[in-house]
């Protein structure tokens, strides 16, 4: 069973940094592709940042970010732990979210999720 659990989410503040960790278990990085997604309050689930670790459609370790957090977010993955890192660096008040942790076939795929984290974001 596909299991993917967050953590790291918490109060950062503006110009600050945090890092998210998600888990993973019941499959290895070399089978699926990973991504982090978040939703806003009153926001649809936008896709941040993909990577490809899969044998999927895109070469291993190409990165996708939203434009909305490129240059201050990187992906990355610990094969050896199975654990997917999102650094958030510069923090804005607009980067205030649940984030989620997500695992599919395609390149920013999500056919299994985690429980999501809760960022906040304080001025």
């Amino acid at each position: 069973e596909v299991q993917l659990v967050e953590s790291g989410g918490g109060l950062g503040q503006a110009g600050g940094s945090l890092r998210l960790s998600c888990a993973a278990s019941g499959f290895t990085f070399d089978k699926y592709n990973v991504a982090w997604f978040r939703q806003g309050p009153g926001k649809e689930r936008e896709t941040i940042a993909c990577i490809s670790t899969g044998d999927g459609a895109a070469h291993y370790g190409t990165t996708y970010y939203a434009d909305s957090v490129k240059g201050r977010f990187t992906i990355s993955v610990d094969s050896a732990k199975n654990t997917l890192y999102l650094q958030m660096d510069s923090l804005k008040p607009e980067d205030a979210a649940v984030y989620y942790c997500a695992a599919g076939w395609a390149f920013c795929g999500s056919d299994w999720w985690g429980q999501g984290t809760q960022v906040t974001v304080s001025s």
